[in-house]
Order: structure tokens, then C-alpha cells, then sequence
């Protein structure tokens, strides 16, 4: 076990703090390891009531997976690498949205791609009013993925597609109204609400200190609705030429746009985290090899260029039926949950 994650124990809390600060708290495959045992081991303890979520810190609860190996193994022909760190980082995923005693995420700063599947799955998710919260896969080439499809699917006005698309970052009480946290509440306040959290071990006490989040305005909504409501992505890059959001579509891969839409408006079928993971899975596993991901991560990650050459520079370049062939189902996808996962049972 690092120190890549803090574990311990105090009073009736078991408590998670990312700690690496430095990198915004970035996933590696040894700290989703290490939270997937941590949680495992308390499970069925009977001295532990509630288990926290935090980030180290003051710029990120966590900005994501740390995918620069996945790049590296990828450019030397290794892309078992990547499935492999994808498969554990969504059954972690799954087995926090099924955990049968009640988890706290506390998100502050920067809740980015992994940082929304450890946070925003669970089932009491807290979000600063100053955090901010995005899911900018596509101008990497990939997917929204760790279950965010789910997320956006099912978030109102379109928001959904527009995050997803766009990469655009939601401040905190926006990303309550989208559907991604449950209570707003300061960051100044978490020292006492952790106090009492670890004392009492009762989630109920957030409901008392959250904020009132005002919702969207309602040109702002049918705005975003306007353009990210269209039948296809031709249709949303025409109606969003002009305007806004424009600019965040251009800088995605064209292929991650369209197999990003396919998968978000599929997963408006479930409830369930599990199934949103494995149709995420068929894409990722095939991302490094067969998309745009190296060029992505080569792009705004390595050289920092922000110049991909993706491998279709438009959206009129992408094949039909390529979409199709990514999104084919595959065994390990099927094999990433063989038993059913729990249904949590504790109160939200």
C-alpha cells in the first residue's frame, strides 16, 4: 500500500484522503488498488458506520485518471495495459455505487473524468460552490467514461450532452442542478461537518448545512437544449455554428464526438451504473489502438501543442458504421461484473 492514499480509521469513519496533490490528486492503478481493498476490509466491519472520500490538497478532489502510462505502454504496442487499468478503475466504480453503508464524497477544486467515478456514484456526494466539475474525455480522443454516461444521460435540459461534448466545466451548484452531487455546501464548513461525520457516523446531518442551489436560468437552459437536443452531431455542430459552443466542439476528436453521443443517449435506458460501464468499456478498451486516444494525450498532455492530428480531422472524415464497429460488444466487457453487484440500501 502507497501513500498515494491516505487510509485510516477514526472514530466511526473510515476515510479515503487522494493524496497526491501535486499530480491534482490523478488516479493511478495503485490507488484505485488501494481504495477497492480499503472498502472491501470494511464492509462487513461492525465498528465502522460511513466511510469519507477526500482530496489532498487545496487545487482538486481529482482531476482524473493519470493516463500518461497508459501513453506510454500504448506508443510501445502495449494497450493491455489500458484495459487493464480501465477494467479495475469501473468495477471500484460499480462497488461504490453498490456499497451497502453510506459513503461521503467531499469535492472540492477541480472533479475531472475519474474524479466524478469516485465521487459522484456514491451515495451522499457533497460539492464546494467553488468546484469545478467536467468530463472533458473527447478532446483526448476518448469517452466520457467511469459511469458518466450515466451521469450525463440522465442530467436535465441536455446538459448532459453539452458536458460531455464540449468538455465544459460546471461550477458547483451547477453541477448539483445537472445531477452530479447532492448537497452544496463550503469548503469552509467540511472541519466541523467531518467532525461530526466521524463522531456520529449519520449522514443526515448534510441535509442541514447544504445550501440552496439555484438552478439554471431558463434562457441559459433552452440555449444549451437549442443545440445539444439535435437528432446527430451534424445537426449540433450546425446549430451550435456562432455561438458558445462552438468553440469546445472544435477542439474534440470527431470520432469521440459521435461515439460520445451514441453512448450517452443509449445509457438513457438504465438505472443501473453497470451497463452504462460495459458499453463505456467496448470503446476504451479499443481507444489506444483503434481511436484517437495516444494522439489526444500526446496532444494536451505530453507535447502540450493542443494540435491533435486526429484520424478524421472532420466530422464529415468519419466513416459510417466505424462508430458501430467500436461500440461492438466484447467478452471482457461482459466478464467486468459476471456476478450481479449488491443493490446499496442505505438512505440517501
Amino acid at each position: 500500500m502507497s501513500e498515494e492514499v491516505i487510509i485510516s480509521r477514526e472514530g466511526r469513519a473510515g476515510r479515503l484522503r487522494l493524496n497526491r496533490p501535486g499530480a491534482l490528486n490523478a488516479l493511478t492503478p495503485g490507488m484505485v488498488a488501494d481504495i477497492r481493498r480499503a472498502i472491501e476490509a470494511w464492509r462487513h466491519d461492525p465498528g465502522l458506520e460511513i466511510v469519507l472520500i477526500e482530496g489532498a490538497g487545496e487545487k482538486a478532489f481529482c482531476a482524473g485518471g493519470d493516463i500518461r502510462e497508459v501513453y506510454e505502454a500504448g506508443r510501445a504496442g502495449d494497450f493491455e495495459f489500458g484495459r487493464r487499468f480501465w477494467s479495475e478503475e469501473y468495477r471500484l466504480n460499480a462497488a461504490l455505487a453498490a456499497y451497502p453503508k453510506p459513503v461521503v464524497s467531499l469535492m472540492h477544486g477541480y472533479v475531472m473524468g475519474g474524479g466524478v467515478g469516485i465521487g459522484c456514484h456514491v451515495s451522499h456526494r457533497v460539492i464546494d460552490p467553488d468546484a469545478r466539475l467536467a468530463m472533458p474525455e473527447c478532446a483526448i480522443g476518448l469517452i466520457p467514461d467511469v459511469g458518466g454516461t450515466l451521469l450525463l444521460a440522465h442530467a436535465p435540459c441536455h446538459i448532459g450532452e453539452y458536458m460531455a461534448l464540449t468538455g465544459a466545466r460546471l461550477k458547483g451548484t451547477e453541477a448539483h442542478y445537472a445531477g452530479f452531487a447532492d448537497y452544496v455546501i463550503s469548503q469552509s464548513d467540511w472541519p466541523s461537518l467531518i467532525d461530526e461525520l466521524v463522531r456520529d457516523g449519520d449522514p443526515a446531518l448534510l441535509s442541514a448545512v447544504s445550501q440552496p442551489s439555484s438552478a439554471w436560468s431558463r434562457d441559459r437552459s433552452d440555449a444549451i437544449g437549442k443545440v445539444f437536443g439535435q437528432q446527430d452531431i451534424p445537426a449540433i455542430i450546425a446549430a451550435a455554428a456562432g455561438t458558445e459552443f462552438e468553440a469546445g466542439l472544435r477542439k474534440a476528436s470527431p470520432l469521440s464526438l459521435f461515439a460520445t453521443l451514441e453512448l450517452v443517449r443509449r445509457a438513457r435506458a438504465f438505472d443501473r451504473i453497470e451497463p452504462a460501464l460495459r458499453q463505456e468499456f467496448c470503446f476504451t478498451a479499443r481507444a489506444a489502438e483503434q481511436a484517437d486516444l495516444l494522439e489526444g494525450i500526446r496532444a494536451v498532455l505530453i507535447d502540450r501543442d493542443n494540435a491533435p492530428d486526429w484520424r478524421y480531422p472532420t466530422i464529415g472524415d468519419v466513416p459510417p458504421g466505424l462508430i458501430d464497429d467500436l461500440l461492438r460488444p466484447i467478452d471482457e466487457a461482459d466478464a467486468l461484473f459476471p456476478d450481479p453487484m449488491p443493490e446499496r440500501e442505505v438512505s440517501t
